[in-house]
């Protein structure tokens, strides 16, 4: 009963952080999950992220990020690319909370 229990908080566990967008920034592109490109335009950008102070702002897949300072600690390990082409999205940096989501939608898959 109690390997039962374990197995469903483990489960559980795994799942909020799998939908939750604390990343950590890698710096080598064979790490990361995801690679990322930063815009100086909101209209280029596939997502428009807000980095939170607090990791508990960062949920859903809402483009509401929280940096972590562990790769343990992250739900998706990001790379920011030099080139755009070398990106599987490119991201806009808002400096406002309202401004933070998905630009295109057919991409928001890579933050699951």
């Amino acid at each position: 009963m109690k390997k039962f229990i374990f197995a469903i908080l483990l489960f559980c566990g795994f799942s909020v952080s799998s939908f939750s967008q604390q990343v950590y920034s890698c710096d080598y592109k064979s790490d990361a999950d995801v690679k990322v490109f930063v815009s100086d335009y909101k209209s280029d950008a596939d997502l428009v992220v807000y980095i939170c102070k607090y990791k508990s702002d960062a949920t859903n897949n809402e483009g509401l990020w929280y940096f972590c300072d562990y790769k343990s600690d992250a739900g998706k390990k990001i790379y920011f690319c030099e080139y755009k082409s070398d990106a599987d999205i490119v991201i806009y940096f808002s400096k406002y909370k309202s401004d933070a989501g998905w630009q295109n939608k057919r991409k928001c898959y890579l933050f699951y």
